[in-house]
């Protein structure tokens, strides 16, 4: 049974439809590239999967039971998680804060609940060991990291919501080129513990890294569904661009 199954979605903004019956499946701790290029609906797609946007048409199901009708923090609460490109961090606050922002565990001194600093920092700490990260120190804020270090910060946030899947929006675009290979490894790490990983990118050479199939997304469907292992960046290309415009799928590899 798939974990994550997308039939038939349709959406439209007025008199604009941006999707027109997009099918997905996704498997337990597989990891999915979701490519295309701008406009082609990824975006607009993954916000139906969280319920920031419903479906015109289409069903969606998590471990076969419709998610549909459930609001964004019932899914969140049932599994899926998404890291959007900006990550959301508070940048003045510390590791710890940014992992339990909104939720901070208390506990009661003479009658008064107050924030549990410490078990907030003991807890953080288990969560960015899990993931194998490597940070300067979790009591820094974390405006003052790297940005891939600062998406390991996101990551451990969305691991404390165990989740089922989580989805990654251009995890590696304003990263420098050392630090694309640290975000990819915890990627990996994600799927090493049992959790899906659907990666929006337009970093083709990070999706072949890392993700086991790759669906192309054009106009609002699904063009294509390849195993990863079994295709080439020219196949990938050619998908992205409509198939037979052979010069327009060397330009886009040229300034991929």
């Amino acid at each position: 049974m798939s974990l994550l199954r997308l039939t038939g979605i349709r959406k439209s903004f007025g008199a604009v439809s941006v999707l027109h019956g997009v099918d997905l499946n996704i498997d337990a701790g597989e990891v999915v590239g979701l490519i295309g290029d701008n406009g082609a609906g990824k975006s607009t797609l993954m916000k139906i999967v969280t319920g920031i946007y419903q479906t015109d048409e289409g069903s969606i199901t998590l471990e076969g039971k419709s998610v549909l009708n459930l609001t964004p923090g019932e899914r969140r609460s049932r599994g899926v998680e998404m890291i959007y490109q900006d990550l959301a961090l508070a940048k003045q606050q510390d590791v710890a804060s940014n992992i339990f922002l909104g939720r901070e565990p208390v506990k009661n001194v003479l009658g008064v609940k107050i924030v549990d600093r410490a078990r907030m920092k003991q807890e953080a700490q288990v969560m960015i060991d899990r993931l194998g990260a490597k940070l300067p120190s979790i009591t820094r804020p974390v405006g003052s990291f790297s940005g891939g270090q600062q998406q390991s910060v996101a990551i451990a946030r969305a691991l404390t919501f165990d989740p089922k899947i989580v989805i990654m929006d251009e995890p590696t675009a304003a990263l420098a080129v050392r630090e694309v290979q640290s975000v990819l490894d915890l990627i990996k790490q994600l799927k090493s513990q049992g959790i899906s990983v659907i990666l929006i990118s337009h970093r083709l050479n990070d999706v072949l890294a890392v993700t086991d199939r790759i669906v192309v997304l054009r106009q609002g469907t699904a063009a294509a569904n390849l195993v990863t292992s079994q295709t080439t960046m020219s196949e990938i290309v050619s998908a992205i661009v409509g198939g037979g415009d052979v010069e327009k799928a060397a330009a886009h590899e040229s300034r991929g």
